[in-house]
């Protein structure tokens, strides 16, 4: 009989804001957390200041929208471990009017955004059907139900990842997997420009914050789903 395999919690986008204090947040409630980033230095980084829980940390190299990329480290995962959490957090975005975004920039951030998040849950989910079981979180944004302007193609990933992830939700109902998206509003992470730090880093929510809500809702147990959960500043949005 082959040896049940450990479990588990796969965080990409870990190397800062919200994807990091999400990783910290499974850590320091003692999951084995398997980070992903283009950046391993402040993987490192995050690995080190976890003192004796370091041990439960998997530090993974892994550029989200590369397809092969995510393959061949999934595969890596996947010799040791069910994943039996995905949690997509990876995102870019450029803060410019439409008509000044270059089709490079939208490629990046829709190849990042939208397409790094499905290259993951087509890897993990396979195995995820197989076993019965498993979770799929997904750090969306409000942007994806409010106009925000400067933000044309980072609405468009997000608006996409809800309506892909909303029609897979559908489709895996009799397969005993959740597929929670949290739609979070402003948050002082590095993806916002310094400019927009300064002037309203008071007013965001911080990612501290945000990754405790996701922690909770993943422990969650039994017969009811939070499919989907907007997260905002306690002011608003800005």
């Amino acid at each position: 009989m082959a040896e049940k395999k450990k479990e588990i919690i796969w965080v990409t986008g870990a190397g800062s804001g919200i994807g990091r204090e999400t990783a910290l947040a499974f850590v320091n409630a003692g999951y084995e957390v398997a980070v992903t980033s283009r950046n391993t230095e402040m993987l490192e980084k995050l690995k080190e200041g976890l003192g004796d829980k370091k041990s439960l940390v998997k530090i993974f190299k892994c550029d989200i929208s590369n397809h092969e990329e995510v393959t061949a480290v999934y595969a890596k995962m996947a010799k040791d471990y069910f994943v039996s959490c995905l949690i997509n957090n990876a995102g870019v975005t450029s803060f410019k009017p439409a008509g000044e975004d270059s089709v490079e920039e939208i490629q990046r951030i829709i190849n990042t955004n939208l397409l790094g998040a499905i290259y993951g849950i087509k890897t993990v989910l396979p195995a995820m059907v197989s076993a019965g079981r498993g979770s799929i979180i997904n750090t969306v944004s409000v942007v994806a139900k409010k106009i925000f302007l400067n933000s044309s193609a980072y609405s468009a990933s997000k608006s996409g990842l809800l309506a892909y992830t909303d029609v897979l939700r559908e489709e895996l109902r009799n397969n005993n997997i959740k597929i929670i998206n949290i739609l979070p509003g402003a948050t002082k992470t590095p993806i916002w420009p310094n400019r927009a730090l300064e002037k309203f880093s008071e007013r965001m929510m911080t990612p501290g914050d945000v990754a405790n809500v996701i922690l909770k809702l993943y422990a969650l147990d039994g017969t009811a789903v939070p499919e989907e959960i907007t997260l905002r500043p306690l002011k608003g949005d800005l």
